[in-house]
């Protein structure tokens, strides 16, 4: 999986490619860290557009960066989730848990 973080205003927006699954753990939590470092930023995006694959252990990332921000002060939401990816986040019942734009 590929990572990349940009800030605009006060969002960062972690750009998500590839397959979101066990292995991603490495690369999803430092792009997490680095979002969450941003000073200015009170909402996190993460664009799931270019993912064509996630499992359990990507929704539990999920779960942690809430929990993280949620500590930070700052809200999350998932954005352009669709197919495969977007079914099971609705399995999941993501949607009461995340915004999903």
């Amino acid at each position: 999986m590929d990572t990349s973080v940009s800030t605009l205003q006060s969002q960062a927006r972690i750009q998500l490619s590839g397959r979101f699954d066990f292995n991603s753990h490495r690369e999803f939590r430092d792009a997490v860290d680095k979002a969450l470092g941003s000073p200015g930023t009170t909402e996190v995006a993460v664009d799931l557009g270019n993912v064509a694959y996630l499992d359990s252990s990507a929704l539990g990332m999920l779960l942690m960066l809430r929990d993280k921000a949620k500590t930070s002060g700052k809200t999350v939401c998932l954005a352009n989730a669709r197919g495969s990816v977007r079914q099971v986040l609705d399995i999941a019942n993501f949607g009461k848990l995340f915004p999903i734009v």
